[in-house]
């Protein structure tokens, strides 16, 4: 007989963090998030006020930055609330509501992945069709489906989470409320919960995976078959900050949860979780703006039309 009973809240482990360093590290934390913020929204109103950033690839990029803001917003605060608080305490409907967000920008990040390596691909390999494939309508209808999708997809594991009953242990293995931590107190039938997670996983994240790495390969094709100095360079002037973002986002994730080892330690999945949580979300805006003359023009521009107006 399982011994259920009504959780109301969920303590989070949180970090394997001495006591005497948790205030280094808590302002290191609060140095990335506030980084990550002020990083992404640099670029979201780069996009915004410079009309030659106007195109479908840094359309893509300002969504993008919106939904690694949103993402990292979702786990740091509480993180650093229960780092300076000490209470690694959180409401059962809050533990839910992180749950859905984080999937929603998560897997909103992913797709938006796909729509820039399609970009890309279109721009070096269909130069003469780019504008009338990859025109505003058809960018604004993706945007919109994948807005559409990820929801969807949030709230049905969401859901599937709520219906679970849970025993006296409410302590989960992890900084934040995580669906596979969750699953692991369940004393209900998870099989349906695990079951989708398989199926939709593939969905959600194989798939647009496997789209990314085809784009790449049909980019490289078409640049090898009149090989030449600048080709080479205009792959990777085009294509290196997306392809860093690539692999930054889907190594710590194939790492942590498609490829997980018997022996994975509580400190090895936090120390991945972070990575994708905490570090990708602030390296983005770096990548992009350092490796983007595009951005770094757009930069100049803003400053000195705000220096003349004044």
């Amino acid at each position: 007989m399982n011994n259920k009973t009504v959780i109301s809240q969920f303590l989070l482990l949180g970090l394997p963090i001495s006591t005497k360093h948790q205030h280094l590290f808590y302002a290191l934390f609060l140095a990335m998030y506030l980084t990550t913020v002020l990083g992404n929204l640099i670029i979201i109103i780069l996009v915004r006020l410079d009309s030659h950033l106007h195109t479908p690839m840094y359309l893509f990029l300002s969504n993008l930055s919106f939904a690694d803001l949103c993402f990292s917003s979702v786990t740091m605060p509480k993180l650093l609330q229960n780092m300076q608080s000490k209470d690694p305490s959180i409401p059962y409907a809050g533990c839910l509501a992180q749950i859905f967000f984080f999937l929603l920008f998560g897997y909103l990040g992913n797709f938006l992945l796909v729509a820039m390596a399609y970009d890309r691909y279109v721009a070096i390999c269909l130069p003469l069709h780019y504008t009338s494939i990859m025109s505003p309508k058809l960018c604004t209808c993706l945007v919109l489906l994948f807005w559409i999708l990820t929801s969807s997809h949030a709230m049905m594991h969401t859901l599937l989470a709520a219906r679970l009953s849970f025993c006296e242990n409410n302590v989960l293995l992890n900084f934040f409320c995580d669906l596979f931590a969750l699953l692991k107190l369940a004393c209900s039938d998870t099989y349906v919960n695990e079951l989708m997670i398989l199926i939709m996983g593939g969905l959600v994240v194989i798939i647009p995976f496997l789209l990314i790495v085809m784009s790449y390969a049909r980019i490289i094709s078409s640049i090898l078959k009149v090989p030449s100095t600048q080709g080479i360079y205009k792959v990777f002037s085009t294509c290196g900050s997306h392809l860093s973002v690539v692999s930054l986002f889907y190594g710590t994730v194939i790492g942590l949860y498609l490829c997980p080892s018997a022996n994975n330690s509580t400190v090895k999945e936090t120390v991945m979780a972070l990575m994708y949580t905490v570090v990708t979300p602030m390296l983005n805006p770096f990548i992009y703006s350092l490796r983007n003359r595009d951005m770094k023009r757009a930069l100049i521009r803003v400053i000195c039309s705000k220096k003349i107006s004044l």
